[in-house]
């Protein structure tokens, strides 16, 4: 299992680690000579996905089944469709990872995002995403998907909790199509690194990341009022105290309101 503390100290500098295969009992650390990140408030809410949302087809959770979510997105994927879709990717989450991963998310620095179709009795995981974060910082590692706008539906609870949360960086790592359709962009890692720096150099109140809201985003040890745990503000995304017609009961369509108002 990699150290807590190395990991940690690898995301703060900008590095991440991988694996050849699920069974590689080695790592390699990345540093991108590109990055991607998603702007907060550049995050493209389609009128589909907001139908999606709206509609509310999933249930949508946070940190309800980390270890599930990693065991998804490191499960074998089809290379090519049609008939001759018979080739599968490995997977870079080895399970050197997976254990390392797991043991942050029991400390408080990483999460998950669950999306669940189904009734509550009989309930399926039908997409999601897991992640690390730390001041104003999170760094999103993977996400898979088994329904359609599963995975974008995923993205789009994330965003508006780390709105909440009043970050600054969600980081996507390497740029796809899927992940430019919703809004990334890609920049040189330079520039990656100073918008890094600066998301964990201060909060809203000017207050220093070593001076008490170093893991702020991941914890909720930040200033009061600045920044919340992403588990908090995942929960206060639908607030108890709504008027019924905006109640919690469709919480799809808050998300897309949400999301709307700076789409």
């Amino acid at each position: 299992m990699i150290e807590p503390e190395l990991l940690m100290l690898a995301y703060r500098s900008g590095i991440f680690p991988m694996a050849d295969s699920r069974e590689d009992p080695e790592i390699f650390w990345i540093e991108p000579r590109l990055r991607a990140i998603l702007p907060l408030d550049g995050f493209h809410l389609s009128h589909s996905l907001a139908r999606t949302l709206r509609r509310g087809r999933f249930t949508v959770t946070c940190n309800a089944a980390f270890s599930d979510v990693m065991d998804a997105c490191a499960a074998p994927r089809q290379t090519t469709s049609g008939p001759e879709s018979e080739d599968e990717s490995g997977s870079w989450i080895s399970h050197r990872i997976q254990r390392s991963y797991e043991n942050l998310h029991r400390l408080g620095h990483a999460h998950s995002i669950e999306v669940w179709q189904g009734d509550e009795d009989d309930r399926q995981l039908a997409g999601g995403l897991y992640g690390v974060g730390f001041d104003r910082v999170f760094c999103g590692e993977s996400m898979f998907s088994r329904a359609t706008d599963s995975s974008k539906v995923a993205l789009a609870y994330l965003v508006a909790a780390l709105r909440r949360a009043g970050a600054k960086l969600l980081d996507c790592q390497f740029m796809t199509p899927h992940l430019a359709s919703l809004g990334a962009v890609e920049m040189p890692q330079k520039r990656y690194l100073a918008l890094l720096q600066e998301a964990q150099s201060s909060d809203s109140s000017g207050v220093a990341a070593g001076d008490g809201g170093g893991d702020a985003l991941a914890t909720g040890a930040g200033v009061a009022g600045a920044v919340l745990a992403l588990p908090e503000a995942f929960a206060a995304l639908f607030p108890e105290d709504l008027p019924e017609d905006e109640s919690a009961s469709s919480p799809g369509k808050l998300i897309a309101q949400l999301l709307t108002q700076t789409s």
